[in-house]
């Protein structure tokens, strides 16, 4: 009766063993750590990308942008009038605009005449905008176009047509009117991006 007994005790022991670590092995917890762990690890993975293929990207993305933040803006301008400044001036109350930045990793500017004389901008920036807003004082067409300023930022920048209220409102002491669309890319942001 004791070996009978003693039997019973190693198998219970045994069996409250088993039971105790397999409630320890959360098998849920660990497919959603695995899963984030391999995102984590793809995010970091070495990936080649060409200096043609980030501007052909940026320029794909910067057009599409430009169209829709255009039309957030306007559409913001023609329901708030009295405060055109506000948008303006903040683009973060579009929300358009807003939820660009936040989805491509990208900060968004709207520039007026005085930009190439905004020391913070790249000279070759500076340049590019000097040849828009002379192109804009003679009338010439203006095209978008994007520039690589340094190892990690490119900017993609696109001029809004003068018909657009976006210009006389966003810029009422302006002898003309005027406006460009700046997009600033971080390169990192761009790869990943590009690897979704």
């Amino acid at each position: 009766m004791k070996i009978r007994n003693w039997k019973f005790q190693k198998s219970s022991l045994l069996l409250l063993v088993v039971v105790v670590v397999a409630a320890g092995c959360n098998t849920d917890n660990r497919i959603d750590q695995t899963k984030a762990l391999k995102e984590e690890m793809a995010g970091v993975k070495i990936k080649r990308v060409t200096d043609a293929q980030l501007v052909a990207a940026v320029d794909e993305w910067g057009k599409e942008m430009a169209v829709i933040i255009q039309k957030g803006l306007e559409k913001e301008l023609a329901q708030h009038p009295d405060e055109a400044l506000k948008y303006c001036v903040n683009l973060k109350h579009v929300p358009l605009v807003a939820a660009i930045e936040d989805q491509y990793d990208v900060k968004i500017q709207l520039l007026g005449m005085l930009a190439p004389e905004n020391r913070t901008l790249a000279p070759k920036e500076r340049e590019l905008l000097s040849a828009y807003v002379y192109n804009a004082e003679r009338d010439l067409p203006q095209f978008d176009n994007v520039q690589k300023l340094n190892d990690t930022l490119l900017v993609y920048n696109a001029p809004i047509p003068k018909t657009s209220p976006i210009c006389g409102e966003c810029f009422p002491d302006q002898k003309l009117p005027f406006a460009v669309w700046r997009v600033l890319f971080d390169k990192k942001a761009v790869i990943r991006k590009m690897g979704e």
